[in-house]
């Protein structure tokens, strides 16, 4: 009989975790579109999951992470984005490329998070509000970014200008994508809508963006 590896034990142990880590926030969503997010207790998630409650929390140690599990994916798109851009490429094109590929896919982080997601976060005044920190996180990371694209200080004014910008445009389009799920257009309708919208809204940013932060 094989003797598993250390490298293999690590490796299914990992699997494992992950399992479970998804299993815990599937039924977590489940119990939070049915009943909603302040209604739905830990004792309740855990049950659901058939797990302990201290490994509920183990895995997720705020409550909101466990409706909003790709808060560090979310927080660092734009930044990544500009990070990635191409020889040539400004931050201000890399981020509408960007955008325009997110739409494209139909991207959650993108806003396209499906009706029943979209009206359990606008009926809940905690996930509200933490989505709107991760914007504000999304914009800090975005100015460091911009800070290291340009050689200036994050707190230079033109780099927080910048990040405001470019910040609050994917802030407006993420809102404008929630508004037109909740209202029930399907996520083509939505994207080809969106993809129209978006270019409108960065054309406000090409005289003053267009030559900034140029790899």
């Amino acid at each position: 009989m094989a003797i598993p590896t250390p490298a293999a034990t690590t490796g299914l142990r990992e699997t494992k975790k992950q399992e479970t880590r998804q299993l815990i926030s599937d039924h977590a969503t489940r119990l939070f579109i049915a009943q909603g997010f302040e209604q739905t207790t830990i004792a309740e998630i855990a049950a659901a999951a058939r797990v302990a409650k201290k490994t509920v929390t183990n895995y997720f140690p705020r409550k909101e992470d466990l409706a909003l599990d790709h808060q560090e994916q979310f927080a660092a798109s734009l930044a990544g984005a500009v990070t990635a851009r191409r020889p040539g490429e400004s931050a201000l094109a890399a981020l509408r490329r960007a955008f325009a590929d997110a739409v494209a896919a139909q991207d959650p982080t993108a806003g396209f998070s499906g009706q029943q997601f979209a009206r359990m976060i606008a009926d809940s005044p905690t996930l509200s509000a933490c989505l709107r920190g991760l914007h504000d996180q999304r914009e800090h990371h975005l100015a460091q970014a911009l800070a290291e694209a340009t050689g200036a200080q994050p707190d230079d004014i033109t780099v927080q200008t910048a990040a405001g910008l470019l910040g609050a445009v994917h802030r407006v389009l993420f809102h404008r994508i929630q508004t037109l799920t909740l209202a029930g257009h399907p996520n083509d309708q939505i994207a080809h809508t969106i993809a129209a919208e978006a270019a409108r809204a960065f054309d406000l940013l090409e005289p003053a963006l267009s030559g900034y932060g140029i790899a």
